[in-house]
């Protein structure tokens, strides 16, 4: 008995001794191995065991975000208090108000745990039925459906004000407590938190979507969250001030299949796509024969297209000189929307702090919500008349700091062609900071002659609208893959094929009267385009394939046809002197589509095949095998053999391993975007890293 620990020996002086004596004999049997247990144990009540490491890890990072409970940190503090987590989480002011009167309790604790128990509310009041439910409009509501409609607005203004609380409490843990950020850095709690803040703008956002854009759709000056003042502060994203909104989404729970990864950055501030209205074009679906000195409404062409997807990050902070209690109050409070392309760090309370941002999601939901692939398949057979112009997409807001790069796909492809590259871009700092990314679309059914005519039309009016001072006009990089970087070789090349190709026609008759209309010899008489000086060819069959005379590719030209809306402009152009018989013949022997001019023996190929870029031109050139053999006679991507892809005078010549998306294989990615820096470094814009041997 003297190996009893104190608190062994109040069991027994807590029970009655008369009440021991009188069950003494009728409990002796059920006594001894107690008291044997206490003995060797002495009256043990902690052990110790070895638990996964995915349960420590849970233990201590979990949080309301991930799990329908309050994380340990906040759970510990209302254990302190005697308060149960339940009914904190239903009543969090009235909790908080029992905390607050504890000196016991440190601030940093008070604010981090407000700030999970306001947002355990918030979410608790989404998934209800009053908020989840939304009451249809009826020209004559009955009182029922006006009771609905009540619950619904009372339980959504109640769900904003608690992330209202949210937001504030976290505020204040992050930059008003007794310790800097910096110096909790390697605290989980600090990173719970500054998750509590951006989800809880996030779900603010989801919660007031009809405060957010009034009928005109432009952002208002100002919203009210419950008792709250929000006042928009554009400073840092002056081009969203008075422009028209179509809808935002917080890309904070975004997650894109087909997208490889996501890139972003850490930082504070919760993500954000805005998306802005399609804007009506008067020439869609009209086919444009000379676009060059075509008078295009507003002086612009339409199919030059800026981005609708805009990444932006939001930050709420308090009015400047806000005190502490004013901020866990009802203050008025700014909501900043940020650039991230032109921020990546931001000033919060006099210091700086980096600037999060996404810049996958808007690339991801131009890609989902466009389905490019389709209108590709479909303007192959003509049966999308939306792309019969190419059109040129920017991938971001025009930078005139930023060197330009042009990505032009191939046969039956779309911008979904590069969306491993483009992503790799806005995920590498370096190229992210220097490059900006325009995508080229258009319609590869047509003949690849009028392509390169109106996509070279296209660029030339894209660069028109640049200022020739600013580093984005010139020292611009052109890519190619397949019959993309075809175009792309004729893009940067200078040579006249007037001759050469009226002598090449099957029928030279039928167009002899026209043979010095501008118009046809504008498409002859190439010329480079001088804004790039460096070009890249992937899988580029210069030669010709004869992967383009096979059995099932022959039935396949059969099946697609020069668009319908280019041979009738033609028939227009030339004003009659075509019957329909000619016209027949003007379209399915003198004009080819665009698979059928990839034929080795086709009259394209027998013109082009030589027109190199000229000398000092830097190009480079990545080519696929699929083979096992090094034999340059030997070697194919399946598609395009090593002879055609070939061009002598090439910077550079990578063969990869792979088929003919050779575009799309980590190791071409890497090539490019060696390529890429190696760019900058040569133009004087980057400097590469030494490294220490």
């Amino acid at each position: 008995m003297a190996t009893f620990s104190y608190a062994c020996l109040n069991l027994f002086s807590a029970a009655k001794l008369d009440t021991m004596h009188a069950k003494l004999l009728k409990s002796t049997f059920l006594f001894i191995p107690l008291l044997s247990s206490l003995i060797l144990g002495g009256c043990q009540v902690v052990n110790v065991k070895q638990q996964a490491l995915n349960i420590t890890i849970s233990n201590e990072r979990d949080s309301i975000l991930t799990r329908d409970k309050l994380s340990e940190a906040s759970l510990n503090v209302l254990s302190m208090t005697g308060r149960e987590a339940k009914g904190c989480a239903n009543d969090p002011a009235a909790c908080l108000q029992f905390i607050q009167k504890m000196p016991q309790i440190p601030e940093e604790q008070l604010f981090s745990t407000a700030s999970e128990l306001y947002l355990a509310k918030a979410k608790q009041l989404e998934s209800s039925k009053d908020c989840k439910n939304i009451p249809k409009l009826e020209k004559n509501p009955s009182k029922k459906h006006l009771h609905q409609q009540q619950l619904h607005v009372s339980c959504i203004t109640e769900e904003g004000e608690m992330l209202d609380k949210s937001i504030r409490y976290s505020y204040a843990y992050l930059f008003r407590s007794n310790r800097e950020p910096q110096q909790r850095i390697f605290d989980n709690r600090q990173v719970q938190v500054r998750d509590f803040y951006n989800q809880a703008i996030a779900k603010l956002g989801s919660a007031y979507p009809a405060q957010a854009v009034d009928v005109q759709k432009h952002l208002p000056q100002s919203v009210k969250m419950g008792e709250s003042n929000y006042r928009l502060d554009f400073s840092d994203y002056p081009e969203l001030a008075s422009q028209p909104i179509e809808s935002y989404m917080s890309s904070y729970n975004l997650n894109f299949s087909g997208l490889r990864s996501i890139n972003r950055r850490d930082g504070f501030g919760s993500e954000f796509v805005v998306i802005l209205p399609k804007k009506h074009i008067d020439e869609e679906n009209q086919y444009i024969l000379d676009p060059l000195h075509y008078q295009f409404k507003d002086g612009v062409n339409p199919n030059i297209r800026s981005p609708r997807y805009l990444s932006s990050t939001i930050t709420i902070e308090p009015e400047k000189n806000t005190s502490l209690q004013d901020l866990l109050n009802n203050s008025p409070m700014v909501i900043k929307i940020h650039d991230p392309y032109r921020s990546d760090r931001i000033n919060i309370e006099n210091n700086s702090y980096p600037l999060a941002a996404n810049y996958s999601a808007p690339y991801g939901l131009w890609l989902a919500q466009n389905n490019l692939g389709k209108s590709a398949y479909l303007s192959l057979i003509d049966k999308d008349q939306n792309l019969a112009m190419p059109h040129l997409y920017m991938l971001e807001p025009f930078n005139p700091n930023k060197k330009v790069i042009v990505l032009i796909h191939g046969l039956a492809s779309s911008p979904e062609a590069w969306i491993r590259l483009t992503n790799d871009i806005m995920g590498d700092p370096v190229l992210r900071e220097h490059y900006q990314v325009w995508q080229v679309f258009y319609s590869t059914n047509m003949p690849i002659m009028e392509s390169r005519f109106q996509i070279y039309a296209l660029l030339k009016q894209s660069f028109a609208l640049v200022d020739p001072k600013s580093p984005a006009y010139s020292d611009s990089v052109l890519i190619g893959h397949s019959m993309g970087g075809i175009i792309a070789r004729l893009l940067v090349s200078h040579a006249d094929l007037s001759s050469q190709a009226f002598k090449t026609l099957k029928s030279p008759s039928l167009l002899k009267k026209h043979r010095n209309d501008p118009i046809v010899l504008e498409r002859l008489r190439i010329q480079p385009i001088t804004n790039f000086d460096r070009a890249i060819f992937l899988s580029s069959p210069n030669k010709g394939t004869a992967f383009a005379d096979r059995w099932f590719t022959k039935m396949a030209r059969r099946i697609i046809r020069v668009p319908s809306v280019f041979v009738s402009a033609i028939g227009t152009t030339l004003q009659g002197d075509l019957n329909k018989s000619t016209l027949k013949q003007l379209d399915q022997n003198i004009i080819q589509n665009g698979p059928s001019d990839l034929s080795y023996k086709s009259a394209f190929i027998a013109i082009t095949k030589n027109v190199n870029p000229p000398k000092g031109f830097i190009f480079h050139s990545i080519i696929g095998n699929d083979t096992k053999s090094n034999d340059p006679a030997k070697i194919t991507d399946g598609v395009v053999p090593y002879s055609s892809a070939h061009l002598d005078g090439a910077a550079s010549e990578k063969i990869i391993h792979g088929g003919h998306s050779i575009q799309e294989t980590p190791e071409a990615v890497l090539e490019l975007r060696r390529i890429l820096r190696l760019h900058l470094i040569q133009h004087g814009l980057y400097q590469a890293p030494q490294i220490n041997q």
